[in-house]
């Protein structure tokens, strides 16, 4: 039997097989045995012409594949199609546009397009809904503008003083950067006191060191942090007081957003930020082999319509 791949190359040859595929999926997927998804039966029995398994109970859709209840239910793209760009996406540094995809494993560049938001959507860790820091802890905390007209962020003071930042059309994202852990990163209507400490509040630990910049929406922080301000117009650095650890996350972030992907929707960008927070977060404890392996674990019980995806129904996605 072929050994599981631990590169790219490998990762071609090796899902180039249906039956490797499949078997690749199923045992990480059921790792004590093949369940019916649909009555949690035990009792399946394996068709290989059709490769799918069958339920010896009897209700509907009794007949099922390894890509049920997955990101890749109802979808014609094969497998090893799949497999290899959940691969590439997890492991190139710098994302991938789709573009590169559809060249690579032969699809349209809107099929491409489609798997690769998929493949996003199993990139958000478990870690995406729990907190940072806690009681000794330094957490860095800061916001970055994405998209629109680099021209608009030049204004004079006196031009910017009646226009809302928020129109300017660029994006803002928060991050939440515990040194020595995990990064989260969430898209927020606008750098205002109540936006900015609802972030907070919501995404880090009572009793962290927090470390900012000296922007007014830090201002009168919630006694349950220890808070310290850097001022960027003295220096960037004050002993441990600095946010160099959060601003690097930002260089990530913005070598794939404007290098790879050139022109990102507000709508979508937190799908972006779920890609390179899984990568960065991964990025010192995990080959590649490792990273593609989290993200399979994660393709289950997670599922994207291309009406969801392009908002047009209620279920869009949102942050």
């Amino acid at each position: 039997m072929m050994p599981e791949p631990t590169s790219l190359q490998e990762a071609i040859v090796y899902f180039s097989d249906l039956n490797n595929c499949i078997d690749y999926l199923a045992i990480r997927r059921w790792p004590k045995g093949v369940i019916c998804p649909g009555c949690g039966s035990t009792k399946v029995r394996f068709n290989a012409k059709r490769h799918t398994w069958k339920c010896s109970t009897h209700h509907p859709k009794r007949e099922f594949s390894v890509k049920v209840g997955t990101i890749f239910e109802d979808s014609p793209i094969t497998l090893d199609k799949w497999m290899t760009a959940t691969w590439m996406l997890t492991n190139c540094k710098n994302g991938v546009s789709s573009y590169e995809i559809a060249r690579d494993v032969k699809v349209t560049q809107k099929s491409a397009w489609f798997m690769l938001h998929h493949i996003r959507l199993a990139m958000q860790d478990d870690f995406f809904g729990s907190k940072v820091g806690g009681v000794g802890t330094e957490v860095e905390v800061d916001e970055t503008f994405i998209g629109g007209k680099a021209r608009n962020m030049h204004k004079s003071k006196r031009i910017r003083r009646n226009v809302r930042e928020d129109n300017w059309g660029k994006t803002i994202v928060m991050g939440l950067l515990e040194r020595g852990g995990n990064v989260k990163a969430k898209v927020v209507p606008n750098r205002r006191k109540p936006a900015v400490h609802a972030t907070i509040a919501e995404g880090i630990e009572a009793g962290t060191q927090l470390y900012t910049d000296d922007h007014v929406g830090y201002m009168d922080m919630s006694p349950d942090y220890i808070h310290s301000i850097v001022n960027h117009a003295e220096r960037y650095v004050d002993g441990r007081v600095h946010t160099n650890g959060i601003e690097n996350f930002w260089s990530c972030l913005k070598r794939g957003l404007n290098g790879t992907y050139i022109a990102v929707e507000p709508f979508h960008l937190f799908r972006y930020l779920d890609e390179q927070t899984f990568r960065y977060n991964n990025r010192k404890n995990l080959n590649d082999a490792d990273g593609f392996n989290l993200v399979v674990n994660q393709i289950v019980g997670k599922r994207l319509t291309f009406a969801e995806l392009t908002g047009k129904v209620g279920a869009a996605a949102v942050n």
